[in-house]
């Protein structure tokens, strides 16, 4: 099944982004900072690949509409296709992902927000944010910091969210958590979507483009909070890390939620 899957999805990512980076000439110096284009051949293309891919997708609940930013739990490369199918989004991602083969230049050209793990850059982390978030962008982290085997969710770490309490920023975002939930094909381990630790990503993606019956990811949209409401950082943190737990815990199969 991988013999003729990857090549096409190889294909049709490549076609994409050979549009994406055409239309891109265009409306970057009409537009600047703003996309108004090109975020709707990202939702596509990962339309597509899931599609090719055969891996079903279930969305609960609506993305906001209001400026802000979504924050997801984390297990698998495929998360990105997975909420950019869903919603027009930016990522920011640690800065090694830009240098990853492929992976760096799908995201780069799609917007991705890279970041630095130095405190020394977290000032201009917070400028670049400010920028992106007063365009109108809605901004995807994933704060866990790294991706778990997708039956558990790691600690939230608050340090991503300061970027929202500051220069008035607080008064007029909302965050809103978003839950993605991978259901493995009958028979196969629990976190067969799950992609941690030292597992090579082309090994992980050959082994999921082999399966013939693919299983299928629920991603459910909860209701956005302003961040005005809650005291601090850490708070908000805290509120998004036990909403995402309380409805990844009810929508895998009994007894296959595991603690961080």
């Amino acid at each position: 099944m991988a013999a003729w899957r990857f090549p096409v999805i190889i294909l049709f990512i490549a076609t994409g982004l050979a549009l994406h980076l055409t239309l891109r000439l265009i409306e970057r110096p009409l537009f600047g900072l703003r996309r108004p284009i090109t975020p709707f051949v990202t939702q596509g293309v990962c339309k597509g690949t899931l599609f090719l891919l055969g891996l079903r997708l279930h969305v609960t609940g609506r993305a906001m509409q209001a400026r802000g930013a979504v924050v997801a739990n984390h297990s698998s490369w495929l998360d990105i296709f997975v909420m950019n199918a869903a919603r027009r989004i930016y990522f920011v991602s640690k800065s090694e992902v830009a240098g990853w083969p492929g992976i760096g230049v799908l995201a780069k050209a799609t917007g991705t927000v890279f970041i630095n793990r130095d405190a020394r850059d977290a000032r201009l982390q917070k400028e670049i944010f400010e920028a992106r978030l007063r365009a109108g962008h809605h901004l995807c982290f994933f704060p866990e910091g790294t991706s778990s085997d997708g039956v558990r969710i790691l600690p939230f770490k608050p340090t991503l969210f300061a970027a929202f309490f500051t220069h008035g920023l607080e008064d007029i975002l909302s965050v809103q958590p978003v839950t993605i939930a991978y259901i493995a094909p009958r028979g196969q381990d629990a976190r067969f979507y799950g992609w941690w630790g030292e597992l090579p990503l082309m090994t992980h993606a050959l082994r999921i483009l082999s399966r013939v019956r693919q299983g299928r990811v629920e991603l459910v949209f909860h209701q956005p909070v302003a961040v005005k409401d809650f005291a601090n950082r850490k708070v908000l943190a805290r509120h998004c890390g036990d909403t995402l737990r309380a409805e990844l815990a009810q929508r895998l199969p009994e007894g296959v939620m595991r603690q961080a």
